[in-house]
């Protein structure tokens, strides 16, 4: 892990976690306006984060996604930073 306070990548995999399960859930389960702009909101307020806090927080979620077992739950943590708009290409 890059980062040594172990509170950063439990909190940085809830936020991807929380804002996946947003993006993919049914109108039945969370209103679709309640959604997007949760979801936006949490994407703004890292989008905030100072130059070097981004920078952290792309290698602590590199880190989760080198050590998630899960494929699916991988590639939301692989695909984050581009979906959030912290970063401009798309992972391969």
């Amino acid at each position: 892990m890059t980062d040594t306070d172990p509170l950063v990548p439990v909190l940085a995999g809830i936020v991807v976690d929380v804002v996946h399960f947003l993006d993919s859930c049914g109108d039945d389960e969370v209103a679709p306006d309640v959604a997007v702009r949760t979801a936006e909101n949490a994407g703004w307020a890292l989008r905030e984060l100072p130059p070097r806090g981004r920078a952290r927080l792309l290698r602590v979620l590199d880190d989760l996604a080198a050590a998630e077992p899960d494929p699916a739950r991988r590639r939301a943590l692989e695909s984050f930073g581009f979906a959030c708009g912290l970063v401009d290409e798309e992972p391969s």
